[in-house]
Formats: structure tokens, sequence, C-alpha cells
């Protein structure tokens, strides 16, 4: 018998045939010996809806209410898988994320994990039933309030119950039957992967990659919990995500060598600040990012090009969030006169592509592939950033779909046939 947890995201559970379905696999694999422990999402897009509404009746609702508000999506969802549970014959609880212990700072919209304490969900599983958590949310003790986790939170809550609860699996699904080698919305010819590593999960998520967000993979490779990627609607085994000094399942390790490039990433979430005419003296740069940072920016590529001899002043280009895009432009437009740069633009009109792989450490030529595709294409590069395993440029958004199934295709990753996307969502 083993302990496995499953988180269903929106899409999984968007109606009522959907929870059924959800039902009916959580059963089986209760029905197979194993105990089971599900975080679950809000219904489709409730989450989206509610924050409609919350900004219909308040420009900008006040973060507690909003937190309260948005909880109660998770609520529904948990409550009605339970029930269908039910139905068939099996005994479910269904907690909220305080219920469950989950503990959190008091940073509400964004709150972090700093404690899971499940002694109810223990007591329930010793009990025989199935567990179903609300994903998403927590509590803070000293507040005493209702807390969320941001967007990706229901993976979060499930890797950080696998790691309270000591699972020998937790299992992500989604509406694709694992992580791709690229989004399949995007290139059709993305392949799907038997096992990416940890490391390499942490660059594509951090760079557009959606089927599992960075702070639940973060967390997985801290604590040691392996994840499986896999789909509500098929049964395919899916993908693994083997952290350092993992196996898998059957107790094989990954003995083989690591492709040189495990996937490509995009990302159209990102805009553009360019600062003109900086003086070209030391300082300068570091007063620009200490105000974006005190803006609550968080920055991401820079650039900053050869100073003018004649006039000694330069242009520093950065890509943040498009959220954060309007507070920085604007504290950096209140401090001008004291940092002495002539003018700002702002661009959101670009892409981030982003070559992701381990093997990319042992190997040369893997640049020139990319640049030498996006050339013969005729698709200009703005901004260039590399760590390690991974290579990203900016381009024009309207190029960015186009540059991704190129480069796919220039560094051998297409796939035989196209793949499958049951929903369509992502999620």
């Amino acid at each position: 018998m083993a302990l496995i947890v499953q988180k269903y995201g929106g899409s999984s559970v968007a109606d009522a045939e959907s929870i059924k379905r959800v039902a009916k696999r959580i059963v089986d694999t209760r029905r197979a010996g194993h105990d089971v422990v599900v975080a679950v999402s809000a219904m489709g897009d409730t989450t989206d809806e509610l924050l409609d509404l919350a900004g219909q009746v308040a420009p900008i609702p006040a973060p507690r209410e909003l937190d309260m508000l948005l909880s109660s999506g998770e609520r529904i969802s948990m409550a009605l898988l339970a029930m269908a549970i039910h139905s068939m014959g099996f005994e479910a609880r269904s907690f909220t994320g305080s219920q469950a212990g989950m503990i959190t700072d008091a940073t509400h919209g964004a709150a972090r994990i700093v404690d899971v304490t499940p002694v109810r969900l223990k007591e329930a599983l010793d009990e025989g039933a199935i567990v179903i958590v609300a994903g998403f949310q927590g509590f803070n003790r000293d507040t005493r309030d209702i807390t969320t986790l941001g967007r990706g939170g229901s993976d979060t809550t499930a890797v950080a119950l696998a790691a309270a609860l000591n699972a020998d699996v937790c299992e992500i699904y989604s509406d694709v039957d694992g992580i791709y080698t690229a989004d399949p919305r995007v290139v059709p010819k993305a392949r799907k992967l038997d096992v990416v590593t940890s490391e390499e999960m942490l660059e594509l998520s951090a760079n557009g990659a959606k089927v599992l967000y960075i702070r639940a993979v973060e967390y997985a490779r801290r604590h040691g919990v392996l994840i499986q990627a896999r789909s509500t609607f098929s049964s395919s085994v899916g993908t693994y995500v083997l952290g350092p000094g993992m196996t898998l399942p059957d107790g094989e390790g990954e003995e083989m060598e690591e492709p040189i490039v495990a996937g490509v990433a995009t990302d159209l979430t990102q805009a553009k600040i360019t600062v003109i005419g900086v003086p070209d003296v030391p300082g300068k740069a570091a007063e620009i990012f200490k105000v974006v940072a005190k803006s609550g920016a968080n920055v991401d590529m820079i650039v900053q090009n050869v100073s003018i001899g004649a006039t000694g002043r330069a242009d520093i280009s950065f890509t943040l969030p498009k959220t954060d895009a309007a507070a920085a432009l604007k504290a950096l437009a209140g401090d001008q006169p004291e940092i002495g740069f002539e003018s700002l633009v702002h661009d959101d009109q670009i892409g981030k592509l982003s070559v992701v792989g381990a093997g990319m450490r042992t190997h040369s030529g893997v640049s020139a592939t990319l640049f030498e595709a996006l050339s013969v294409s005729g698709i200009n590069i703005e901004m260039i950033s590399t760590s390690e395993i991974r290579i990203s440029v900016v381009l024009r958004g309207d190029d960015l779909a186009e540059a991704a199934r190129l480069v796919h295709t220039a560094y051998g990753l297409d796939g035989a046939s196209d793949a499958v996307v049951h929903a369509g969502t992502g999620r």
C-alpha cells in the first residue's frame, strides 16, 4: 500500500460530469489498495470570475476580503468531490486549508507556507477515509485570517501535503498527458517527456511553462517529493520530475546521458522598460534598480548598451511582468531628477523564448543552433540572457509562436504526430 497525493486543476473539475470522472479515478486508486489525499482547485474559471466580480464592487478590493472570497471556489470543489465519492460507496472527508493544517505567513494573495500540521488528515486516513483538501489556501496563526497562496497555489498545496505526510508520490493532474518539450498549444509537434530533472523543470516553469508552477517544483526539490505530472483525461503514465538522488517508482534511476535540450518555453506575460540616457557613471544602475525594487517589481533580464562617448550616457533595458510595469514606470518617473536619465520607453509587445536542458553544460553549439534557426527566418533578437542550463531571448510577441516551432524543430524535438490537449486550458 502506498500513500498517494493527487492534485486536480480547474479544467479537471470544471463541471458535474468532470467531478464525477475525477471521483471515479480517485476511487479506482483507493480500490487498488492505496491511501489517497486529494488537493483540488476551484471549478473551471471560478477564480477569474470571482476576481471580476470583486473588481465590479470595489476598484481595489481589500486584500483580506479578497482572500475570503477567492478561497470559496476551492471549498465548493472539495465538497462536491467528496459527495461524488460518497455516492460511489466510499468514505470521503473534505477539509479547508486551515482544517488541513496549512499554516502560512500573513501575506494576503501570495502567502507562503511556513508549516503543515496535518493532524486531522492523518486521523481521517487512519479511519480509512479518502481525504479531500481545498488547494490554494491556508491560515495565519497570528492574524487568524484565511490566506491564499497565489496562482498555482493548489500545486504547492499538494506538494506540501505530500512532504508533510511522507507520501510516495504527488500526482499533479491537468488536461495534458505530462510535461512536453514545448507548450502543445503553441508547438503541435511537441513530445511528451518520460522524465525531467527538477533543475530543468524549475527553469521551464520560471520561463513560461505552465504545466507545473515554480513554487511547487521548488518545494518538491527542497523536501524530496517525487512529482508525477499526469492527465485527468487519459491513463498515460505522464512525466516524472526527479530531484537530486531520486529514483523512479520501479527503483530505477536515470543512468542514461541527459538530452542536450529538454524543452522550449514561451512567455508572453512580460514587458520591457528602457531607461534612455543614463549617465554612465558608477552607481546609476544601482539607483535605478533600487527604485524598481521598491515599487515591488520583479526584474528578469537586463541589458546595458555601450555609452556614447560624446554624451557620456547609456541606455539600460530590463524586462519584468506586465502587471508590474505601471508601478515601476511611476516610481522611476518620480525619481528621474535624482537619477538624471533622459526618458523612459515602455514596450508590452514582447515575447520571451527559452531553451532549457541540463545537457547544455557539456555540449557546444547549442547557442549557434538557436540563433541560426531564428536568423534564417528573419526573426530579430532584442535581448539575450543565459544560465548554465538555459538560453533566453526576447523577441517581438507576434514572432514568438513561429520562433518556438522553428527552434523546437532545429533541436530535433518534434514528435511523429500532434500532441493531444484534452480540455484546451493547460490547467
